[in-house]
């Protein structure tokens, strides 16, 4: 299925988490957090200001770093994905 994001919205695949400390030691699943860092799958045609359309700053390839608890979880064929708007992110990692 494709997805094509509205207005400022991002479609975000979450990566992994850490599965190591840097010191070496093994996290559990249990343990693990939900990573605050993904790859943009797809972004939307930008918000409205104005009269005028301003494009988001990130583009698809993009590696960001978002929200904690910002966006919305979806499951689509199998993967989760976040569905942000450009608010909710932090940072790209270049």
């Amino acid at each position: 299925m494709k997805l094509k994001p509205l207005g400022d919205k991002v479609i975000v695949e979450q990566l992994d988490a850490e599965k190591k400390t840097k010191g070496g030691i093994i996290i559990p699943d249990s343990a693990k957090e939900k990573p605050q860092r993904g790859k943009v799958l797809a972004v939307g045609e930008g918000k409205i200001e104005d009269g005028k359309k301003i494009p988001l700053s990130v583009k698809t390839g993009d590696e960001i770093l978002f929200s904690k608890y910002g966006g919305d979880e979806i499951k689509i064929d199998g993967k989760e994905l976040k569905i942000l708007k450009e608010e909710d992110i932090l940072a790209v990692i270049e």
